[in-house]
């Protein structure tokens, strides 16, 4: 029930943030829209900025997870970067009022929280930076590619997803999630190892 009760809260304050900006919706505005009362919103949230930090909370602590995840549970570079590039996507269909939400109104975070955001986001940029560089040193991706640009390649073809992306489009977020990872393997993998890849595709 409690869990339940915050999440009408996110739910409404997204909403009413997407709508309106951030700055021109106020508590009382949240807890009347959502049914609560403003003790149940200070239970949950210390403030309206400690709402919108959660807010990008929600999808970073996603992605990083599943950054993670791929890293432990997979064997290969190309493998690590085909699951993390496809939870990326994944996230805009899991949480697309977050993100929409955060990218709108993320100027407005304020400094203690962003911090905490920018420290997540750091690790989500050093876990592909690690897997980019291994796939370099083991020989799966193309040596002459820079750590750096490649990765932040990566970042700015998928951030964009949110702004196009509709969940009763032509494509699936599955299927775009495995365009998007096909596009990115295609572009990074060796000769050899792209031919391991397109073996794998067929085979499953």
């Amino acid at each position: 029930m409690a869990e339940n009760t915050k999440e009408k809260i996110t739910e409404v304050a997204l909403q009413l943030f997407e709508q309106n900006g951030f700055h021109a919706v106020t508590v009382d505005k949240i807890v009347k829209t959502s049914g609560v009362s403003k003790g149940a919103f200070y239970h949950y949230f210390k403030s309206k900025d400690e709402l919108l930090y959660s807010v990008h909370d929600y999808f970073i602590t996603y992605v990083l997870d599943k950054a993670k995840e791929a890293y432990e549970t997979c064997d290969t570079p190309t493998e690590r970067l085909n699951a993390t590039i496809k939870s990326f996507v994944m996230m805009f269909d899991m949480y697309r009022p977050h993100v929409t939400v955060f990218y709108q109104e993320s100027l407005y975070l304020a400094p203690e929280y962003f911090q905490k955001i920018k420290k997540k986001r750091d690790q989500y940029k050093e876990m592909m930076f690690k897997v980019v560089e291994e796939g370099i040193e083991l020989g799966e991706f193309r040596k002459e590619l820079p750590v750096p640009i490649t990765s932040m390649a990566v970042f700015g073809m998928i951030n964009w997803t949110y702004k196009w992306y509709k969940t009763d489009g032509q494509y699936t977020i599955q299927e775009i999630a495995d365009l998007y990872a096909d596009f990115v393997l295609h572009a990074t993998l060796t000769t050899e190892a792209l031919q391991i890849y397109r073996n794998l595709l067929i085979n499953n």
